[in-house]
């Protein structure tokens, strides 16, 4: 059934103070905080068609009507305005932007996690670039003491991965710059899972000289390509506590659990398209331990390429416009800043 436009700007409005409110909504309550220019016997007979229809449902016989997940559904995709993010807000994204040179790219995501947290009082996932998808940059071989190295390989990303490695007593450091040098040359823009075993064993026939010092310091970069896993941060794990629908012990109890599965929360985020936002209401989620929940989720880039996804999990009573522009402007910069 078609929504005619009257019961449109109900449910709008019935979405809108429960969201704030957390408490099933009457017709005059409606009647008094929306100029409908609607009496609330009207009110009270669109909201009836509305449950009748699946948009509303009404928790206790004698109280007011709460949004199904029906009714979420078309209020985000149809009925949502937009919001404009506080300055504070703006600030504090800026803020960890201007930071990021300073820190590696796990700190960097971390701290974006704990951001998003703060700012929306929900709880944040953000999964961290996989670093095989990364380019490698630069490799230093710094000579900590006689016979002994460490070896630093850095990719666009921010990727930092070391390693100790045996120098030998008679290399000189000429020599060893050289090295470095043709390393640097040969591997530098190349993704890490681009640099095959047959691109090594190149390498090795190149500077046979050197093999023992190589096989060390290629054992680094080998890792680096064959890396699988990201890394999932989570930021304010007990945010979600504090909402009114997550009073119940037994469900304190799940989520509480659930945030200690790793693996189930980046299979959620996993799933994501890599373009654009997608909110999940619910039963959305298709997974039976989230059907209390919603999650805005997307993909982000950097220098160019997919390489994470944010997501920001709450009750389905979210605040859907507040969260999505916060999530859309993080992106925009991230994806921007390069």
């Amino acid at each position: 059934m078609a929504l005619s436009e009257r019961k449109k700007r109900i449910l709008q409005a019935v979405v809108r103070d429960y969201i704030h409110s957390a408490e099933p909504v009457g017709s005059r309550t409606i009647a008094r905080r929306y100029s409908l220019g609607l009496s609330p016997a009207t009110i009270r007979n669109e909201m009836a068609d509305l449950e009748e229809s699946g948009y509303l449902e009404q928790p206790h016989t004698s109280a007011g009507r709460v949004p199904s997940q029906r009714g979420y559904r078309f209020y985000v995709d149809s009925l949502m305005e937009t919001v404009a993010l506080g300055k504070d807000e703006v600030a504090a994204v800026e803020k960890i932007l201007k930071e990021r040179r300073e820190k590696e790219i796990e700190q960097f995501i971390q701290q974006i996690s704990r951001v998003l947290s703060s700012i929306t009082n929900y709880t944040s996932l953000v999964f961290g670039p996989i670093i095989r998808k990364s380019a490698f940059k630069q490799l230093k071989v710094l000579s900590l003491e006689p016979g002994h190295g460490l070896a630093i390989l850095i990719t666009d990303t921010g990727f930092v991965k070391h390693k100790s490695i045996s120098l030998p007593l008679a290399l000189e450091e000429r020599e060893l710059e050289r090295m470095v040098a043709y390393l640097n040359h040969k591997f530098y823009g190349l993704t890490m899972d681009t640099i095959t075993s047959s691109l090594l064993k190149e390498v090795k026939s190149d500077l046979i000289n050197n093999v023992g010092l190589l096989n060390e310091t290629l054992n680094l970069i080998e890792d680096a390509g064959r890396s699988e896993d990201g890394k999932l941060f989570l930021g304010g794990t007990t945010n979600i506590l504090n909402q009114p629908e997550f009073r119940d012990v037994n469900k304190v109890r799940s989520l509480l659990t659930l945030f200690e599965e790793e693996a189930l929360l980046e299979s959620l985020l996993g799933s994501a398209s890599p373009t654009g936002i997608e909110v999940r209401i619910g039963e959305e989620n298709k997974l039976e331990e989230f059907k209390d929940l919603s999650m805005v989720v997307t993909t982000y880039q950097v220098v160019g390429r997919n390489m994470g996804t944010i997501g920001i999990l709450g009750p389905i009573r979210m605040e859907y416009a507040r969260v999505i522009t916060l999530v859309e402007y993080l992106v925009l910069r991230l994806n921007s800043a390069g």
